[in-house]
């Protein structure tokens, strides 16, 4: 007799959105709602999520049990229920008090923008600062919600931490034990942040400049950094797929060693407790000598992403950094299709397109004016230096010294200032 056949993989949960508009938009912001609305559905697919049904309301009466009217609310718990969801998920961010209504009325998880980019980004962390910083958004947000009904989504993960049904942890831990938590997580990141700085120290010693690799969440950036250095940083069509600050040195060309930093992407309305928590992440964007903003030009939201990456450059302090722009996946449009942004450089990193060019332009960009020094014969250190921090361009052994024409940055050319020719 023929074995019946048995599902052994669990479905991924089942998620009712609801997109929430207070007032009718303006022309000009009709565009902007929809793109929030595929960039809502993109962070629900990125957790794994099945959408079933995406509801967008223009509301009139605002109560504050639900947010919305009460009529209203009826009628989408009831649909709810129709569409057998496991969960609902709110673009936006409803009280903790909204939040346990919405979950009396329906019996099952409302849960926020907020709750969502930190469920992401708990399961994306991989180092031990990544998983301090979401494990300390994560407490931060749960403690005005600890009767909250947290979504178990273990099926969907691996083994790293908020795999394993932490939601129900949550709901034994009291006030003081979660504030005594997040205490010890403060102390522990000021750690890391310590032993950070004095990494970067490190480096300013050595003279290595240092690129920073910004731009919205997917856009590429670790499919660029891979690219360059060679490095196999985890690359995927996903949102937040890179949380941590990671670095590799390459030799952008003889004697102009770079170390290129990939950093966390950015997005829309990030919730503060992320903003608080990355912030150590997010600050190698500020102190780095070269910003490469890496674009999706096939994106439809290009411009509105530009804009958001532009405006959390300058909350960071970064927006006078020297920085290349970098339209990427131009080999998703048709030649005609490219947009023309005034000196960005075209680039497909999938098809090797545009990467010499941009490295050119990197090579300009850090090394600096041309200049002629002559050293002490005895004082091959100072030479070495030059080597280190600059790109040179000739050297020759004389007589009278160590004469060496270099390529480099106003910085380093202070310290050689007597040396020069």
């Amino acid at each position: 007799m023929p074995h019946e056949a048995v599902e052994t993989q669990s479905k991924p949960p089942r998620a009712f959105l609801i997109s929430a508009l207070y007032r009718e938009p303006d022309k000009g912001e009709t565009g902007e709602a929809a793109s929030l609305a595929r960039e809502f559905e993109g962070l629900v697919h990125s957790l794994g999520l099945e959408i079933i049904a995406h509801e967008q309301l223009k509301v009139r009466d605002r109560s504050p049990r639900y947010g919305i009217g009460t009529g209203k609310a009826q009628e989408l718990a009831d649909k709810a229920a129709e569409l057998e969801a496991d969960c609902m998920v709110f673009d936006g961010e409803p009280s903790p008090t909204q939040q346990r209504n919405w979950e009396a009325l329906t019996g099952i998880p409302a849960v926020d923008r907020q709750e969502l980019i930190i469920k992401i980004f708990a399961e994306r962390a991989t180092t031990r600062e990544a998983e301090l910083q979401v494990r300390l958004a994560e407490l931060s947000y749960s403690l005005p919600r600890l009767t909250h009904k947290y979504i178990n989504l273990s099926r969907q993960r691996g083994g790293r931490y908020g795999t394993k049904g932490s939601g129900e942890t949550r709901l034994e831990l009291d006030r003081r034990q979660i504030e005594q938590r997040i205490r010890r997580l403060e102390e522990e990141l000021e750690e890391v942040r310590q032993q950070r700085q004095v990494q970067r120290r490190r480096r300013e010693r050595q003279g290595i400049p240092v690129c920073a690799l910004v731009g919205y969440t997917n856009a590429g950036k670790s499919s660029l950094m891979n690219a360059l250095t060679g490095a196999e940083q985890t690359a995927e069509d996903k949102l937040f797929v890179t949380l941590d600050a990671a670095s590799r040195r390459f030799e952008l060309s003889r004697g102009l060693p770079v170390l290129l930093v990939d950093t966390v992407g950015f997005i829309r309305n990030l919730p503060h407790t992320l903003v608080d928590a990355f912030h150590s992440t997010l600050e190698e964007a500020a102190l780095a000598d070269l910003l490469i903003h890496v674009v999706d030009a096939s994106s439809p939201d290009m411009e509105r992403c530009n804009t958001t990456t532009l405006m959390v450059l300058e909350e960071l302090g970064a927006a006078e950094i020297p920085m290349i722009t970098a339209l990427n996946k131009i080999d998703k449009l048709d030649p005609a299709g490219i947009p023309a942004v005034p000196q960005a450089i075209p680039l497909s990193v999938r098809q090797g397109r545009g990467l010499e060019e941009l490295k050119e332009q990197m090579r300009k960009a850090l090394s600096g004016t041309s200049r002629r020094f002559c050293f002490p014969p005895d004082r091959g250190d100072l030479a070495g230096m030059l080597h280190r921090g600059a790109h040179v361009l000739s050297e020759s052994w004389e007589d009278d010294g160590i004469h060496i024409e270099a390529q480099t940055d106003g910085k380093l050319a202070g310290q050689l200032r007597q040396y020069l020719v």
